[in-house]
């Protein structure tokens, strides 16, 4: 009798300790795929994920690389991945193709795209482009939206030969003059520079009229309906990441080269440098990190469709939502 008296007792006590206790429960997996391998512009994710704060807030992040922001795009509009990062105007596209995708956080407020030649070649400028050869992936953003840049300097968008090259090849294909222009992200100016000093010749495509948002945070359409609270953790967490990176990168270059192998850190903490750059803008500075403008969105949505082109027309505004930013978290002025 004492015996079962003192089991009793034990399995109170136990049931009680129990109720007292945080309830436990297990995280919701989440999936994201990148734009291209990871590189500085992703660290503030591995950076939020090595410090459990998806985990918090009941999110079990798998992070994949990807192949372009066309192919991010659709994975994420046919629902292959409940998230993604890609480039607006591509997204754009897609959804006119019918990828359920809507944007809910902007990475880059400014374009990166830029092409990089050799002074050497002969090419002083964006119009020498005619009969050259233009090296990127096929998956590449700037390879889609090659048309309206054309357009913009005046250029038949014909004129050009692009040529298949990875993103690690760039450098080396303008080097063997293989290839005579590369597109790149901003980003990477600094590697280019010290490869070819003087030599280098580069067009921001802001500076000539085609300053559209770049890499955006994009969700499922389907799954954003089901799943609403969980999407706004996500871009919290998300904001809070990015935001503690652009007052500190070290700590998150450490998480990145803790979960990506091969980077250079001196190459990412120039990268960062120049990503931060893009990443200002007035809406990001005084209305938050990550916010997109709604007449940005329209002229950009205006732009591809005039100079490339939608297969299905849409009202812009469906494109994008700042609903779920936290609004005190804002981008740095300086």
């Amino acid at each position: 009798m004492k015996k079962l008296l003192s089991a009793a007792g034990a399995a109170a006590l136990l049931m009680a300790s129990a109720a007292s206790a945080p309830t436990a429960f297990a995280a919701d997996a989440m999936s994201l795929v990148l734009n291209w391998t990871p590189t500085a512009d992703h660290a503030p994710l591995y950076y939020a994920k090595s410090k459990g704060w998806y985990g918090e807030a009941g999110i079990d992040l798998s992070i994949e690389a990807g192949k372009g922001s066309a192919v991010s795009a659709q994975r994420v509009g046919t629902g292959g991945s409940d998230l993604g990062i890609a480039d607006l105007p591509t997204t754009i596209q897609a959804k006119g193709k019918g990828a359920d995708v809507k944007a809910v956080m902007v990475i880059y407020a400014n374009s990166p795209q830029g092409f990089y030649w050799l002074k050497s070649s002969g090419i002083t400028g964006p119009k020498d482009f005619a009969g050259r050869k233009i090296g990127n992936p096929p998956g590449d953003a700037a390879r889609l939206m090659w048309p309206a840049f054309a357009k913009k300097v005046g250029l038949d968008p014909a004129s050009v030969t692009f040529v298949n090259v990875s993103p690690q090849a760039k450098v080396a294909a303008l080097k063997s003059k293989s290839v005579d222009v590369i597109s790149d992200f901003y980003n990477e100016h600094d590697l280019k520079a010290r490869e070819f000093g003087a030599d280098l010749g580069f067009q921001p495509w802001r500076d000539v009229g085609v300053n559209v948002y770049g890499n955006s945070l994009i969700v499922n359409g389907p799954y954003l309906a089901k799943n609403p609270a969980q999407v706004k953790k996500f871009v919290a967490v998300t904001q809070r990441a990015y935001e503690a990176c652009v007052k500190d990168f070290e700590p998150c270059l450490q998480a990145l080269q803790a979960s990506v192998s091969g980077l250079t850190p001196d190459n990412q903490r120039d990268q960062w440098n120049r990503i931060k750059q893009l990443m200002r803008d007035d809406t990001t500075t005084k209305v938050a990190l990550g916010a997109f403008d709604g007449q940005r969105v329209k002229s950009d949505y205006d732009l591809v469709s005039s100079l490339v082109g939608i297969d299905k027309a849409y009202d812009p505004a469906t494109l994008f939502t700042n609903e779920f930013l936290d609004k005190t978290v804002r981008m740095s002025g300086n």
